[in-house]
């Protein structure tokens, strides 16, 4: 066993960290990876610098245990800006649009035709054919006020 710790070497870290690394992609978790960048890291350095297989099992060690910290503070960033903030959010994108009543809103609620879909709305009593303006999405119900 000593004997095989004793012939790690450069190259062996750095197949060891592109292994660890292929790994995260059919089984991922995000664990593997930083697994293998610090393998990878010692693979690095042990071409700069020749550390004894003690060396670089500690360095294997340190760069593992900071990886942890580091993708925390990674994982919590802000995510950037969606480029479809309305995904899953689909009655939230009608807020301010303009619609025709499909059905007269009668004691408060009627229906409206967007595209394909039949929503039901609440707002002040319309015939059918008013144009409604959304004012607030809660769910699958839309608040509108006559436009």
């Amino acid at each position: 066993m000593a004997d095989m710790f004793a012939s790690l070497g450069t190259w062996n870290w750095l197949i060891f960290g592109l292994i660890l690394m292929g790994l995260e992609l059919l089984a991922p978790g995000v664990f593997l990876f930083w697994l293998g960048l610090a393998a990878f890291l010692v693979g690095t350095l042990s071409f700069v610098i020749d550390p004894t297989w003690q060396m670089q099992i500690l360095m294997f060690a340190v760069f593992a245990v900071a990886a942890v910290p580091l993708w925390r503070r990674v994982a919590r960033a802000k995510p950037g800006a969606s480029n479809s903030p309305f995904l899953n959010k689909r009655a939230d994108a009608l807020v301010g649009r303009v619609f025709t009543l499909e059905k007269p809103i009668v004691d408060g609620t009627g229906t409206v035709r967007i595209d394909d879909t039949i929503w039901r709305v609440a707002g002040p009593d319309a015939p059918a054919g008013s144009r409604v303006k959304v004012v607030k999405a809660d769910g699958a119900s839309l608040t509108v006020a006559v436009a």
